[in-house]
């Protein structure tokens, strides 16, 4: 019998549950087709929305469909009674205004918006646990309890509490009468994690399947022209040059404007959804107008890796991935690659050699060197084999 631990957290500002569990496919087959689950990268795990009356209801008809379930969000109201303080008072009318100067500081330090949006929202949850503390006796021992906090009790990952410690030096730097060292401040290293790669094969099955015309076009344009989602979304008709064959692209990462190519197969559909769709200013835009929605992007994207039978954790980012690492197979130059791509460095792009499978086709496992030497024509010996 499998058990199912069930753990409060917070994901999206909402209260909910974490299913835990070991890794067992029949189970998480069926607890992903369960009314109200859902499944968070961030977290790593299925969970639900917490309402009383539908949490109790999923206990029962996890216990009816064979679980063993384990409740531990009664420890964790423990916890919270202790000190955990998982629900955070409002902000005071004092360090709200100290909030609001933060993102005035870093919208004048031209910072994306969503970088602002992203720092913005971890000061402000740190200023709302402090509580009624002076923002100008915050200390170290603010922010060690608060990253322990919130590492501890909303299961950060380790990018996330990257973002998180970057807030935090931030603020430091921008509001130097508090008691922080934003140097002091423990940044974690960097997973060191390889990009999830498609196949060529497995990219034109996922196009194929993708039926929706707008679906499709946006598939093929992130693996085509290598671009990130907030790119293929600003796109506006403008940035197309048919005569020349590429696309510019403005206002990437980093501010910066780059060129990169149009896939000569995609002008028929490029065309045909252009005739169709008749966008007016963004070349894919929402029905009502205006940019299209990346989390739109994200769903019918694993609408289609289902229906392609691909089993990877595919995103949008795995198809620019993908198409960089299908140039340096072909033998593109990794310089002219890192410009198609819009890095700033070349050790970003470098990455894409780890998992280029042409240099790894090339290199034989030993165990293969040994048997064909035992199995030479003068060799007579013919039971050295593995069978």
């Amino acid at each position: 019998m499998i058990t199912i631990t069930l753990q409060p957290f917070k994901h999206n500002s909402e209260n909910c549950i974490g299913l835990k569990f070991k890794y067992h496919f029949e189970s998480k087959e069926i607890i992903k087709r369960m009314e109200g689950v859902r499944w968070t990268k961030t977290h790593g795990c299925f969970y639900i929305v917490y309402d009383q009356n539908t949490f109790t209801a999923f206990k029962q008809a996890l216990a009816a469909k064979g679980f063993d379930v384990a409740d531990a969000t009664q420890t964790a109201q423990d916890e919270n009674k202790k000190g955990a303080r998982k629900n955070l008072g409002p902000i005071t009318a004092s360090k709200n205004s100290i909030y609001e100067n933060f993102k005035q500081s870093l919208n004048g330090k031209r910072l994306s918006k969503s970088t602002i949006k992203t720092y913005g929202a971890f000061v402000h949850q740190f200023l709302r646990y402090t509580e009624n503390k002076p923002a100008d006796l915050i200390d170290a021992t603010d922010v060690r309890l608060y990253l322990e906090w919130a590492i501890g009790t909303l299961n950060y990952s380790v990018s996330t509490h990257r973002q998180m410690v970057s807030a935090l030096r931030h603020f430091a730097y921008l509001y130097p009468t508090c008691a922080i060292d934003p140097e002091a401040i423990f940044m974690p290293s960097k997973d060191k994690k390889l990009p999830v790669i498609l196949s060529f094969k497995e990219v034109v099955q996922l196009i194929q399947v993708t039926k929706n015309l707008k679906h499709r076009v946006i598939i093929a344009m992130l693996y085509a022209s290598g671009l990130r989602i907030g790119e293929m979304l600003n796109l506006e008709i403008k940035d197309f040059d048919f005569s020349r064959n590429q696309l510019h692209v403005r206002g990437g990462k980093g501010r910066k404007d780059r060129y990169t190519t149009i896939a000569q197969t995609l002008h028929p559909m490029l065309k045909n959804y252009y005739r169709t769709y008749n966008p007016k200013v963004y070349f894919i835009e929402n029905p009502n107008g205006g940019k299209y929605s990346a989390a739109s992007v994200r769903s019918f994207l694993r609408r289609s890796c289902k229906l392609a039978r691909i089993k990877k954790p595919i995103t949008p980012h795995s198809l620019r991935h993908s198409y960089a690492t299908h140039l340096l197979e072909q033998g593109t130059d990794i310089r002219h690659i890192q410009e198609l791509l819009g890095h700033s460095k070349p050790e970003t792009t470098m990455i894409y050699t780890k998992v280029t499978r042409k240099e790894l086709q090339q290199i034989k496992s030993p165990l293969d060197s040994a048997l064909n030497e035992l199995y030479l024509p003068d060799n007579h010996n013919k039971k050295l084999g593995l069978d």
